[in-house]
């Protein structure tokens, strides 16, 4: 049998010959070879996702002007910037708003302008100091002039979703999009089978320092990302069975391909930003060959209705992706709901597929993990308390 290791795997994939499969081929593979066979022969399994992943944004440094500036207030299209790092650098985060385009422009079409080449309005003001004399900037830019563009997303890649529905009478808008009153429809958001951290339900190859495909490039998982949740209950497959584990990705933004950072405009809702994000998992141990061969029936999401505060939303159903996928669910009442997905699945196989052949043709290693995700960590509401008041 070969060798079951990250740097044995290396050494396949440099000379060609490792056996490379995306997530959709690994459980067809499974069901016509068996577990056994799929151990001993499969070397990696890509998987991949495109949805909006709103926690996104990028750090840029314009470099110095003459007179040299410490931007305190920075404007990209007349979308505010983040300035307090130093003198010329600034995060633009994916779901600020432009002060005068409003919730169809944000911190996302940046980006995407970014990437596509086009120039950039960059306005910036300044307290003005002895080494930083200069009050102002106004010029544009483009991503070759920049320093550094870097991608890094506080939070993508969800190990599962809810799915949202409205009970209420009136329509609501959301960054599930628009929900229809009285159960009319319900949105989800996920790749499912493809899913990366779904084929990987515990980690066991994901973690700090992972190599990742992000936005068409090569990326990182940076650490652990914000809501970070893997204590959620688990079905018979390891699978969570609502919102759970998430990572913190980074990236050369100048490496990316808009083909898979994609702005969006929710309606009466905001900005946020399409990421496309593949992760290749070793086959090292048994268990991975059964978690890659699961499929969209073996992936159970809660409905959840979006007309009521977030801590006290019921469940009024819990539905497997083929369900989801099949355009229509019913609810536990009986009602049936139309269903529509707001990430592209065929996006989401497109990547898996590009990873794959970046392997397959040996430019494209894996990396292990530097330090595990955290695997029993859960996620606590804020806590509103008046000033003055007692902290236990």
């Amino acid at each position: 049998m070969k060798e079951k290791t990250y740097q044995a795997i290396n050494q396949r994939i440099e000379s060609g010959e490792a056996l490379v499969l995306t997530a959709e081929e690994m459980f067809d593979y499974v069901d016509k070879h068996g577990e056994d066979h799929a151990y001993e022969t499969v070397d990696v399994v890509t998987t991949g996702t495109f949805g909006a992943m709103c926690s996104s944004g990028a750090f840029l440094n314009f470099g110095h002007s003459d007179p040299p500036i410490r931007m305190g207030r920075v404007w990209l299209n007349d979308v505010l910037a983040y300035a307090g790092i130093a003198a010329v650098d600034v995060y633009i985060g994916a779901t600020e708003v432009s002060e005068t385009q409003g919730l169809t422009y944000g911190g996302a079409h940046v980006i995407e302008d970014l990437l596509r080449g086009k120039p950039i309005h960059l306005r910036a003001t300044g307290p003005g100091t002895d080494c930083y004399p200069s009050r102002g900037v106004d010029t544009y830019v483009t991503l070759s002039d920049l320093n550094q563009a870097y991608m890094f997303n506080p939070r993508n890649a969800y190990q599962n979703y809810s799915v949202a529905i409205n009970s209420s009478n009136e329509t609501i808008h959301t960054y599930m999009g628009t929900l229809l009153p009285r159960f009319s429809n319900a949105t989800y958001s996920s790749a499912g089978q493809l899913s990366p951290l779904l084929n990987d339900p515990y980690y066991e190859t994901i973690g700090v320092g992972t190599r990742i495909f992000l936005g068409g490039g090569v990326g990182y998982v940076a650490w652990e990302g914000t809501q970070h949740n893997p204590s959620v209950d688990r079905n018979e497959h390891g699978i969570p069975t609502a919102n759970a584990g998430t990572i913190a990705v980074i990236g050369d933004l100048k490496s990316m391909d808009a083909k898979y950072v994609r702005a969006a405009s929710i309606q009466n809702y905001g900005t946020s930003l399409y990421v496309g994000i593949g992760v290749p998992i070793p086959i090292v141990s048994r268990d991975l060959v059964r978690r890659t061969a699961i499929r969209d029936r073996d992936i159970i999401a809660p409905v959840l209705d979006y007309s009521i505060g977030q801590r006290s939303r019921p469940t009024l159903a819990k539905v497997s992706y083929e369900e989801l996928r099949s355009g229509q669910i019913t609810l536990d009442n009986g009602k049936m709901v139309a269903t529509a997905p707001l990430s592209s699945y065929q996006r989401a196989r497109e990547i898996a597929e590009e990873l794959k052949q970046w392997i397959a043709a040996g430019d494209f290693q894996i990396t292990s993990p530097v330090h595990p995700l955290p695997d029993n960590k859960g996620v606590r509401p804020l806590t509103i308390r008046k000033e003055g008041a007692a902290i236990v």
